[in-house]
């Protein structure tokens, strides 16, 4: 499946929230500036038409200078006129810098758990608008053994997964010839080799997956830990990655839903690159998940 056939990208999420509300504080602050509250006179008369700096600032904080108050004005105006700067401080940050995400399943274990509180960068590819994600200026591309974060696909049309935030790892980027076979990885006719860690130990929602095979994919200059059920080995596949595609994969292989079995990625349904964690909650609060990962 590709992207003509994909769910549109567009969903009412966090960031689309803030627009709403942005949108409508403006609405009524701009209202209420120019038709109710009279106090405006003065400010915009001929001797006090505002300037362009002061347009800007009444743009970011919905006031023409730092004194004005709207104490005599409705709670409606106050509160939109209150919030507003904080908000579009906060969808700055969320569409431009950094977005947090929480990890919902064990797909991504043994390098995410549930629980894990973690960080996408939204500029490590590049500049995107927000709410369309649509890039305006590219730095670089996904690599192979990226984790990313990017909205579902949908290709089935599911409810259950409309607007939905996926978190997988880049396997093959557009081009790539991808051979999944009993558990082995091929990248372009080439194995991809593979170090023994060990027997895995789960904790908390993952400790299902005590018993597993515990290795280290020596992926370019991207390794990464896996994790295999000894007993099932997870869905085989062969195929090509169509361009402005990406084909990933969780790192729990055999209890991951990914480009295995609903199709590839389209390049502008990538939200981010995730690189921390900066907190952990499932069963438990632990710090000692904080920080970076491979």
């Amino acid at each position: 499946m590709t992207i003509e056939n994909a769910a549109s990208f567009f969903a009412w999420d966090v960031s689309s929230f803030l627009v709403l509300f942005l949108v409508l504080a403006f609405i009524i602050v701009t209202i209420d500036q120019l038709f109710f509250n009279h106090t405006t006179i003065s400010i915009t008369s001929k001797k006090k038409r505002p300037t362009l700096g002061r347009f800007i600032y009444f743009f970011l904080f919905l006031r023409f200078k730092k004194s004005e108050k709207y104490l005599n004005r409705p709670k409606i105006v106050q509160w939109s006129a209150e919030f507003f700067p904080v908000l579009l401080l906060v969808f700055v940050l969320r569409g431009f810098v950094i977005e947090p995400f929480r990890i919902p399943s064990n797909s991504m274990m043994p390098t995410l758990l549930t629980g894990d509180f973690i960080l996408v960068s939204k500029f490590n590819y590049g500049v995107s608008i927000p709410i369309l994600n649509k890039k305006i200026i590219e730095f670089s591309k996904p690599e192979r053994g990226d984790v990313v974060v990017f909205r579902y696909p949908n290709y089935e049309n599911n409810l259950r997964y409309k607007g939905a935030d996926f978190i997988k790892r880049v396997i093959g980027i557009p081009g790539d010839k991808i051979v999944y076979h009993v558990d082995n990885l091929y990248v372009n006719d080439v194995k991809i080799s593979s170090e023994n860690i060990g027997i895995y130990q789960g904790i908390e929602s993952g400790s299902a997956m005590t018993g597993f095979k515990n290795k280290r994919e020596l992926l370019n200059n991207n390794p990464y830990n896996i994790l295999l059920d000894p007993k099932h080995p997870s869905k085989s596949i062969k195929l090509t990655v169509p361009e402005e595609h990406y084909f990933v994969m969780g790192d729990n292989r055999a209890r991951s839903s990914d480009s295995r079995f609903w199709g590839f990625v389209p390049e502008s349904y990538i939200i981010g690159k995730a690189f921390g964690i900066w907190m952990h909650w499932d069963k438990s609060l632990k710090l000692d998940r904080i920080g970076s990962f491979d």
